[in-house]
């Protein structure tokens, strides 16, 4: 397969961060009005809190200036296999999930778990492209691919 240059992906890269940002946005319209009248479930409140720190962790081993929303490698980014990164290849779309899955359960709509599952058809879709990226970008990535996981440790 011949190598998927970085600049043809532009516009597919920015497609999909636009569709993040937009699901997000509706989870987020679709949780407000529980939210504002304090009806916060359990489940969703311990959601949020592994969202907030698997994000956390992720930001101790994978600084700022190394990763950007938009699935094109940093130019000058070195490859992080430590921390959340030792088990799985993007904790920050993992923490994304699951801060998603968070807001569906606040809103206790169907239709919020239908943009959640579409944010995860995004983020795999996002993945995948990313590491194609990653794999022309550095050499170790392949052999990295192998040992850990996309978005579960040890199941996917």
């Amino acid at each position: 397969m011949p190598p998927f240059s970085i600049q043809n992906g532009q516009r597919v890269g920015t497609l999909l961060v636009a569709l993040q940002l937009g699901l997000l946005l509706v989870l987020a319209a679709l949780a407000a009005p529980n939210v504002m009248h304090g009806a916060i479930p359990a489940g969703a409140f311990v959601l949020a809190g592994a969202s907030v720190a698997l994000a956390a962790w992720t930001l101790l081993h994978n600084r700022l200036g190394n990763f950007n929303i938009h699935p094109t490698p940093k130019v000058h980014g070195v490859l992080v296999t430590t921390g959340p990164y030792r088990w799985i290849r993007h904790p920050m779309y993992t923490s994304v999930l699951l801060g998603g899955a968070a807001l569906a359960w606040l809103s206790g709509l169907l239709v919020a778990w239908v943009a959640w599952s579409a944010l995860a058809m995004v983020l795999l879709q996002k993945s995948r492209l990313e590491e194609r990226w990653m794999g022309e970008r550095h050499p170790g990535y392949a052999a990295y691919m192998l040992r850990s996981k996309r978005f579960l440790p040890w199941l996917f």
